[in-house]
């Protein structure tokens, strides 16, 4: 019994240990480090109707857990609004490249930080790979144990299964913006 609560002991304290190297000392206060997910999926679509789908941006709280509003400024300009670990959060984001069936990059502009490329890749006649890679800036403690602990990477692996859920169900877009981005 006594050598089992020593175990649990040590278990915590390792865990304990990792955790705040995880978070580091500057909790709260944005230390300017960016986290990283990538994930990817392969839905039973061609690939233009994937990728129109994506586009279709006012649409994404219909499949990202966390996001309440997306509203398209302009051909390149989006403001977010969305729940991070319990907050509401707005951002503005830029659209920094886009070409149809391929890809679109983005950079937020205001608000947290945060960046990233979601790839289109026609796998089959009927099937496309869709691969997200982005960058975040943790910013308060509960955002950075939740990062630590690897809810970001769970969210977004949920938000492309609903994704794939939503397009697939459907069969069709519900629109398409097949304008392109120049990469800057």
């Amino acid at each position: 019994m006594l050598l089992r609560r020593l175990a649990t002991i040590a278990a915590l304290a390792a865990g304990g240990y990792w955790l705040k190297k995880k978070i580091g000392p500057n909790v709260g206060r944005g230390t300017g480090e960016l986290s990283f997910v990538q994930d990817s999926i392969e839905i039973d679509v061609p690939i233009s109707t994937v990728y129109n789908q994506w586009t279709q941006f006012e649409e994404f709280p219909r499949f990202m857990e966390s996001v309440e509003e997306v509203r398209q400024l302009d051909d390149t300009h989006l403001h977010w609004r969305a729940n991070v670990a319990g907050k509401t959060k707005e951002w503005d984001a830029e659209l920094t490249e886009q070409i149809p069936d391929q890809r679109i990059a983005w950079n937020s502009t205001s608000g947290p930080r945060n960046n990233g490329v979601v790839t289109f890749d026609k796998i089959g006649e009927n099937r496309t790979r869709v691969s997200l890679m982005m960058e975040y800036e943790p910013e308060t403690t509960a955002e950075k144990v939740g990062d630590a602990l690897g809810g970001v990477k769970l969210t977004a692996k949920g938000n492309l299964m609903r994704f794939k859920d939503l397009i697939e169900k459907r069969g069709v877009e519900t629109g398409a913006w097949r304008g392109s981005i120049p990469q800057q």
